[in-house]
């Protein structure tokens, strides 16, 4: 990025679903991460903190993301998110309760998928050098039609699930899962295929 440039919010945004890394040093690029996170934190403390019906949430996950969400989708809150504009739903997708997602590397969920209660999915990691610290990198979690995704599972970065595989509770998923395929365990390995 240019020094002389201000990014406006889509601009930023626009970068941050291409996929670039930002660093602590790079001061603009965080107050507009710092700003688009507060944004989120206001959008998910209206969600979480009252009733809403389903049209409702639809609406205020359709605020959160800034993309129409099918009128399908059905979450059962409360739901966390740190960024919330790098999230992508597909239809007759489900989310139970107290899911948290990290999403500015690209969350994509196909449709008629399910995620159980308490699934985190991250999409950054950390530069490992020590003077590296302070940058994120990201890698989008893709998510294809018709899984499962059991309670308690953490998906890492850069993971894709492919259509009509399940995930056992309580997995910590650290690599791609073929399709029709049952993964479960720490990390998750191959059980059968279905």
């Amino acid at each position: 990025m240019e020094k002389d440039h201000f990014m406006q919010m889509e601009e930023f945004i626009t970068y941050c679903q291409a996929g670039h890394s930002i660093s602590t040093n790079e001061k603009e690029l965080m107050q507009l991460l710092y700003q688009c996170a507060f944004e989120a934190q206001k959008i998910i403390m209206e969600l979480n903190n009252s009733f809403h019906t389903q049209k409702e949430i639809v609406d205020i996950f359709s605020s959160l993301t800034g993309k129409t969400v099918d009128s399908s989708f059905v979450c059962f809150p409360p739901f966390y998110t740190d960024f919330g504009k790098n999230i992508h739903i597909g239809k007759n997708v489900f989310f139970n309760t107290g899911c948290s997602f990290q999403d500015r590397g690209g969350i994509f969920i196909g449709d008629h998928s399910a995620i159980g209660m308490n699934v985190t999915i991250a999409t950054l990691n950390h530069g490992l050098d020590i003077r590296d610290r302070g940058t994120t990198y990201p890698s989008p979690v893709k998510i294809g039609k018709y899984v499962w995704i059991g309670s308690n599972v953490t998906i890492l970065p850069g993971v894709t699930i492919h259509d009509f595989s399940i995930i056992g509770a309580g997995a910590v998923v650290t690599k791609n899962v073929p399709s029709k395929s049952v993964y479960a365990g720490v990390p998750a390995k191959w059980i059968k295929s279905i």
